[in-house]
């Protein structure tokens, strides 16, 4: 017990003791004439501070007047043995504690004090050196913690005093570390670093840094720390350029990396670096880097420093500066304004469309308000941060086409550009010779003209495009060469090992009976042969109806397949005999899909090009693999050693091949025919490729097409490509991709579809690629295409693949596609199964589109149990349920998640029965046909975002939005009043399902005070469904929903339907591209069948929603509502007004590289407290994905 009595008293003996010697010091501060007293206490209290964390603690508590006593004693005392010491108390309080206690100094005024002191001591001849040390130590710490001090600094006239003792003493190692120190803290502030500039800093600088030395190393860092300071002057870095100093730095560093063998010099290495960087922003320096060699020097180092994970730091900032140094380019191409061109029937009176036609149109291709042209100008000195942190995808806005006035003109028929409609062929291959034209006409066919060689292998898969003069008679002709083919192929050597050695293209709306229940054989592709079609004598004993032609009848299922054995597994194989047959099994066919239907359909599709071409996927349609498809784990270091490979193709331009091997805006540019060469095409149905460019053997770069009257939005891709190499890894670069981030920097891969798997029973889009990354590249875009902002650059999304099979056709594409045909024939396939006893089936046009296709709008109900008058009124007194889908035309999973509810619907469910019983379901499955025909990512044929266009749609440019806004106020005025409105979207940056709703309430509270939102009366029924999926749907994330409406929402469907029509209940339903995060399906890449499934249990939400709302709904106890009591998780963090984000949303990458970085970028932080300069961990640098800590997704 007599211990425990000690300590305290001990303590408060101490405490006492630094009381009263402060007390004490504040005594002798009144008597100027005490000094040897003051210099006593002083000297005791710097013993206690030095001794005891206790009395530092006390000292710099909240309340206590320890320090000001201590400034006020420093302010007027004479004595300099007393200033030592309270100098020496100070840098005691500041050197332990963290910034907390500079900035505790801070505001007791000892910023002033301190410059004050050094004014005075600079008047000393020669001023005292320990004091001057002391003065610049204790500044250069509490300087980063005072807002002003770079102002109070320059006032007092400090900025020279500094300066000139760094000038007078360079030799004094001690006093000079202090002192640039400061001058970095100086240099914090613009003007005062122009100032010192103007006064030789940068030139004095430059003869304190040097080469290699193991002396004064500490020196070094701190110096060129301050170079780099000093050079984001734009003044200073121009000093900098024109005395050389570029190549001067250059020159240093290649010798300190030369000589730090033992990498004990990083900082040093590191800071060099720095102030290459801060050189490079003014485009001065980046011409002097170049012209100094500097990428290749900064190239050549950077690999060398690969091998050691410690030197990462130089290697992320050698590549920043080479990145910003690369020279900015435009795209290759003659106009960044879509290759397809489309004439309105009305033009609006301002906005990017109205700059469109603003022109003539002969002077409309080339001039710079649409062309991708570099600006010149110092675009690169001062660009803001990267802020495009677009959270709703649904919301991605484009606030150019807000509050378009629009000319009323008369609305002109629709007539097509192109050239009139040929035959529509299936699938698509590459440009066919006229050869082969010439011998179907004659209908020859030759025995000996029937070689299958192993090494004549096809170029693609295909059926073959009659041209256009051929068109007439060609029904004699084919059926001509038809009936001809009575011979057999006595070998199945071609067949099996090589594909079918050609489906060379049939024109499929020539022979409509020839088309049947499986691939049955193939012809060779030459372009020098004849069209030549094969007979299959295989037995096919789940098939026996198979006929000898290539199709027969009038259906294709792809599980019967005739000859499902078309390549061997073993590729050496060169027996001439039957192989044997692969027998996989695989899921039941899609019962929605028919592939003569398919076709059928297409033929009246219209289409800007004038495609007369259909993909091998949308045609044998799409079974979702019976295999899971984790999300992609991102190997450490992929992004740089892709940025290292672009880099290297201006350091070593003569290994670059830079040949153009597919372009739509020259339809007469040659298909190289060399065999290594891929092949491309996107002529089909939701195509979309412009232009590939070959940079190496097996690297090539791609170009999307823009949207149709627009001269942006590129990030939906669609496209084929044949003529591979199995075993070789092929690089694929999208170039002008424009969103800052993608779920590509997440683990979403592309999807790929093989032919050769689809005929070997595996027809399925699968996630495919590897060494995927997402990132800023050397491509400019010009100020319009970036809405008016400068210095803007594209993006590329690269990815790389080995082929698994030779000479395949395969399809890349964004996401799962979801053609308007495709659409088309599913409808088609509902009504024709439905039992129309039980199910009410309307399908309807809306309206037409600008092109002429049709908006279909469906009717979903329950037949009414009998002609009784009660059930006649329940089945028209049924509440609404409206759904639209498909607004974005890139949102492919919204169609998918479409496709599911319907599908539910129609089901023999008797929840869907029930559902039918319960709702009225209106339901347009595609608002934007033109815009999903054409391959547009996110417009309509008039060039604007129909998602924007809610409030005042124009009937001649927005046709479906005007007439599904008139459906939904013709519900209104009927007091029909849709009960739930969902408008089915998809997210690039966001994993899982979600919704956005619309709430008075929670907007006012993130917008204004939260006591302004305790006022508000809201009934929180809509809350009800997200909350219902949360639990039920396995995909569905609650904490991502998000019932805030924003000013720059106001205009799209979910917000409009809301507030102008009325419906309490309106959402939109947000899918990922990319995978879950949580639940069920957490860490996997979400695939149809979880979106059909998102789809059906969106229904079976409904129904839930249906027994918790009576009559009495908006009396609805909230224990009913109250699922989760936490809206909101507590983990969640508000990042904007229209989104939750989890803190732990994305994990952060292995490696922290702002790859995003163009130029000065970053923000200026505070500098780091600790000036000693000991080797400390390498500073975190935001990749391009977090640099934006939205994340996406």
């Amino acid at each position: 017990m007599s211990k425990l009595k000690v300590i305290p008293e001990k303590s408060l003996a101490n405490n006492s003791r630094i009381v009263g010697l402060l007390a004490q010091l504040e005594k002798i501060n009144t008597d100027s004439t005490e000094s040897d007293n003051a210099r006593y206490v002083t000297s005791k209290i710097l013993h206690l501070a030095q001794s005891q964390e206790k009395t530092r603690r006390e000292m710099t508590t909240k309340g206590s007047t320890g320090v000001e006593i201590l400034l006020l004693t420093l302010e007027n005392t004479k004595d300099l043995q007393t200033t030592l010491n309270i100098l020496s108390i100070l840098t005691e309080l500041v050197s332990t504690g963290g910034g907390r206690r500079a900035s505790f100094l801070v505001a007791k005024g000892g910023s002033q004090i301190l410059l004050q002191l050094l004014m005075n001591a600079s008047k000393d001849s020669p001023p005292h050196e320990e004091v001057m040390v002391q003065a610049h130590s204790i500044l250069a710490k509490i300087g980063p913690k005072d807002k002003k001090f770079g102002v109070k600094a320059r006032i007092n006239g400090a900025l020279n005093i500094t300066l000139n003792l760094v000038k007078q003493h360079l030799q004094n190692h001690r006093l000079v570390l202090p002192c640039l120190q400061l001058l970095r803290v100086y240099s914090a502030n613009s003007v005062n670093s122009v100032s010192l500039g103007k006064n030789g800093i940068v030139e004095l600088m430059f003869k304190i840094i040097g080469p290699f030395s193991k002396k004064n190393s500490g020196l070094m860092k701190v110096a060129l720390d301050t170079l780099a300071a000093l050079l984001k002057s734009k003044t200073n870095a121009r000093r900098a350029v024109d005395r050389g100093y570029v190549q001067v730095l250059l020159t240093i560093y290649v010798d300190w990396h030369r000589h730090d063998s033992r990498h004990r010099n990083v900082l040093i290495r590191k800071g060099i670096l720095q102030s290459l960087k801060s050189v490079t922003n003014i485009k001065l320096g980046r011409k002097a880097f170049i012209d100094a060699n500097g990428m290749k020097i900064l190239y050549n180092t950077s690999q060398e420093c690969l091998a050691a994970r410690t030197l990462d730091s130089l290697v992320n900032t050698s590549s920043l500066i080479m990145r910003k140094c690369f020279p900015k380019n435009r795209l290759p191409l003659p106009t960044i304004k879509s290759s397809f061109h489309f004439q309105l029937p009305v033009i609006p009176m301002t906005g990017p469309v109205a700059q469109l036609y603003s022109l003539p149109p002969e002077e409309n291709l080339h001039r710079t308000f649409v062309d991708d042209v570099v600006d010149e100008s110092d675009d690169n000195d001062d660009i803001d941060l990267e802020a495009e942190n677009e959270i709703e995808n649904e919301d991605d806005l484009d606030k150019n086409f807000k509050g378009c006035d629009l000319i009323s003109k008369e609305p002109k028929p629709f007539v097509f550009e192109g050239k009139v409609r040929g035959p529509i062929v299936v699938p698509t291959a590459g440009e066919e010779a006229s050869g082969n034209s010439g011998s179907l006409r004659k209908g020859v066919v030759t025995k000996e003209k029937m070689s299958f060689r192993r090494d004549e292998s096809i170029k693609k898969p295909a059926f073959m495009n009659l041209p256009k003069e051929d068109i007439k008679g060609n029904d004699r002709t084919l059926s001509q060469q038809l009936d001809g083919q009575n011979r057999t192929v006595s070998s199945a050597h071609g067949l099996n090992n090589d594909i079918v050695k050609a489906l060379d293209r049939i024109t499929l709306q020539n022979i409509p009976s020839q088309i049947g229940q499986g691939l049955t054989t193939g012809v060779r592709k030459d372009y020098s042969l004849p069209l030549t079609v094969l007979m299959c004598t295989k037995s096919c004993p789940h098939n026996s109806t198979c006929g000898n032609t290539l199709f027969e009848g009038r259906t294709v299922q792809l599980g019967k397949l005739c000859c499902t054995g078309v390549e061997t597994e073993d590729e050496d194989s060169e027996s001439n005999s039957s192989v044997e047959h692969a027998s996989v099994e695989i899921p039941d066919a899609p019962t929605l899909h028919d592939p003569d239907l398919y076709i059928e359909i297409v033929k009246n599709t219209k289409s800007v090009p004038e495609y007369s071409e259909v993909a091998y996927p949308d045609y044998f349609g799409h079974i979702p693999p019976p295999f899971k498809e984790p999300i992609l784990e991102r190997p450490y270091g992929v992004q740089r050693t892709k940025i290292a490979q672009d880099i290297e193709r201006l350091i070593h331009q003569s290994d670059i091949i830079d040949r153009v091997v597919y372009d739509l805006d020259n339809p007469n540019y040659i298909i190289p025919e060399e065999g290594d060469i891929l092949k491309f095409n996107s002529k089909f149905e939701s195509g979309n490729l412009r232009k590939v460019i070959q940079i190496r053997k097996n690297e090539y770069d791609l170009i999307l097409n823009s949207d149709i009257n627009s001269n942006h939005y590129h990030q939906w891709f669609y496209f084929e490509v044949s003529g591979m190499r199995p075993g070789v890894a092929y690089r694929f670069n999208i170039i002008n991709c424009e969103k800052s981030n993608s779920q590509f920097n997440y683990g979403m891969q592309p999807l790929m579809y093989s032919v050769q798997e689809a005929l070997n029973a595996r027809p399925w889009w699968i996630r495919m690629g590897t060494d995927i990354c997402y990132y800023k590249n050397h491509f400019s875009r010009s100020s319009v295409a970036a809405g008016g902002q400068k210095g803007k650059s594209y993006y590329t999304i690269t990815f790389t693949v080995n082929f698994p099979h030779k000479d395949d056709v395969c399809y890349f594409a964004y996401h799962y596609p979801y053609t308007y045909s495709a659409l088309q024939m599913h409808l088609q396939k509902l009504e024709s199964a439905h039992n129309p006893q039980q199910i009410y089936f309307r399908k309807d046009v809306l309206c037409e589109t600008l092109s002429g296709n049709s908006c279909p709008l469906v009717t979903i109900t329950a037949m009414p149990e009998s002609h009784y008058y009660e059930h006649i009124c329940q089945f028209r007194n049924r509440p609404y349920i409206f759904l639209s889908a498909r607004v974005h035309p890139g949102e492919t999973n919204a169609s998918w998640v479409m496709k599911g509810t319907l599908e539910y619907l129609m089901s023999n469910n008797p929840a869907a029965q029930c559902l039918r019983e319960s709702y009225i379901f209106k339901i347009i499955p595609m608002l934007n046909p033109d815009g999903v025909i054409n391959g547009n990512h996110r417009c309509s044929l008039s060039g604007e975002d129909l998602n924007r266009q809610w409030q005042s749609p124009n009937p001649d440019l927005h046709p479906t939005i005007y007439h599904t806004k008139g459906l939904l106020q013709y519900l209104a005025a009927v007091k029909r009043l849709p009960l739930v409105y969902c408008d089915y979207h998809g997210h690039s940056r966001k994993k899982n399902v979600f919704m956005y709703g619309c709430s008075i309430k929670e907007t006012v509270w993130h917008t204004s005070d939260n006591a302004a939102s305790c006022d508000v009366v809201e009934d929180v029924g809509y809350r009800t469904l997200p909350k219902i999926l949360s639990h039920i749907a396995p995909a569905f994330c609650m904490s991502s929903c998000s019932f805030v409406v924003e000013k720059s929402k106001e205009s799209t469907a979910r917000v409009v339907v809301w507030r102008e029509i009325g419906v309490q209940r309106s959402y939109t339903m947000e899918s990922t591209l990319c995978g879950c995060d949580q639940g069920k399906y957490k860490g996997l890449q979400i695939g149809t069948r979880e979106l059909e499934e998102m789809g059906a249990k969106f229904c079976i939400g409904l129904l839930r929603l249906k027994r918790l709302t009576s009559s009495m709904e908006y009396n609805l106890p909230s224990s009913l509502l109250d699922f989760d009591n936490d809206l909101i998780d507590s983990s969640c963090k508000v990042t904007s007004p229209t989104t939750y984000v989890l803190d732990e949303d994305e994990p952060r990458f292995l490696e922290e590289v702002d790859y995003s970085a163009e130029s000065n970028d970053e923000i200026d932080i505070e500098l780091p407290e600790n000036a000693d300069y000991e080797n400390s961990a390498p500073e975190e640098v935001l990749s391009d994905s977090e640099s934006s800590r939205t994340y996406p997704p």
